[in-house]
């Protein structure tokens, strides 16, 4: 090889620049604290040295972010996401994007609402996400206890009143397999961006786009029900006992945001782990989803 080219080759390597990583915290977290969010997002920059992390901060302050992960509407949420990542000068070559439980959905819907006005999100990462939301009571017992059938009946009572929908954001991702006529009509978020109520087909294209949707299940889940909601799987209509899987769902079969398409493309990637919820080593993220899905430089 000519010295030239060598020399060449080695200043390309040495400036490369990865594309930027954009993360969306869950439920009792914020954007920035150093024993969460915070100490992952020196995780990527130490790994990718020199990538761009962009961390989303919901409100003004980490107390305002904190307590936004509760009471703002999702829908707000994603609005004033998207204002954000489209503000940011530093993405406008395009992005990876990370969604850590709740912040999954959320970042989903951020893709399939205002993915058509932002720069392009290249992988979408989702971190025991709920993408077919939840039935079950964070580190309630079995599914069959008596206690939580009873503390869900009390959720069903009020989750789908309006102003609880409104100001309560666990409610607008609560799913009640035993009535999806009353979940797709009044849910004010799941039921949209999973297109239960009518087809948008711009939340299928802005989807589609994607190069790959990563969904990561925790196998020792207790802060989700069920676990397999973060594969974009339920439980069967009309029940709370048999579970279904995507390819055995609606959505897939009638292909309502496009999933069926993807998987046949290869652009949906299922993935698990051991451990409760978000429970995972720094060498299986790296060797899982970092060197696959990450370790990328603009072109």
């Amino acid at each position: 090889m000519k010295p030239w080219l060598i020399f060449f080759l080695t200043l390309k390597i040495a400036t490369a620049e990865y594309v930027p990583v954009v993360l969306w915290h869950g439920m009792g977290d914020t954007c920035c604290f150093s024993f969460s969010l915070g100490g992952f997002q020196r995780f990527l920059e130490e790994q990718l040295k020199g990538v761009y992390v962009h961390s989303l901060r919901i409100g003004n302050s980490t107390t305002e972010d904190f307590e936004n992960g509760y009471f703002m509407n999702p829908n707000h949420q994603i609005e004033y996401a998207c204002n954000q990542i489209a503000g940011d000068p530093y993405l406008k070559k395009g992005f990876n994007a990370i969604g850590f439980s709740q912040g999954a959905q959320f970042m989903r819907g951020l893709i399939q609402r205002c993915g058509h006005l932002l720069p392009p999100v290249k992988n979408f990462i989702s971190l025991g996400g709920q993408h077919q939301g939840v039935y079950g009571l964070p580190h309630c017992g079995a599914v069959s206890h008596a206690t939580c059938d009873y503390f869900r009946k009390l959720l069903n009572y009020a989750a789908y009143v309006g102003w609880v929908q409104k100001y309560l954001v666990q409610a607008t991702y609560w799913h009640d397999p035993l009535n999806e006529a009353l979940y797709k009509n009044n849910s004010i978020f799941l039921s949209d961006i999973n297109n239960e109520k009518r087809v948008l087909k711009g939340y299928v294209r802005n989807l589609q786009k994607l190069e790959h949707f990563v969904m990561v299940k925790f196998d020792n889940d207790t802060m989700v029900q069920p676990v397999e909601t973060s594969w974009f799987g339920f439980y069967a209509p009309g029940q709370s006992i048999k579970l279904q899987n995507l390819q055995e769902s609606n959505i897939y079969k009638k292909d309502r945001l496009g999933l069926k398409q993807m998987d046949k493309d290869g652009k949906l990637v299922f993935l698990h782990t051991e451990g409760d919820h978000l429970r995972f080593t720094d060498g299986w993220f790296i060797k899982n989803i970092l060197q696959p899905y990450l370790n990328m430089t603009i072109e």
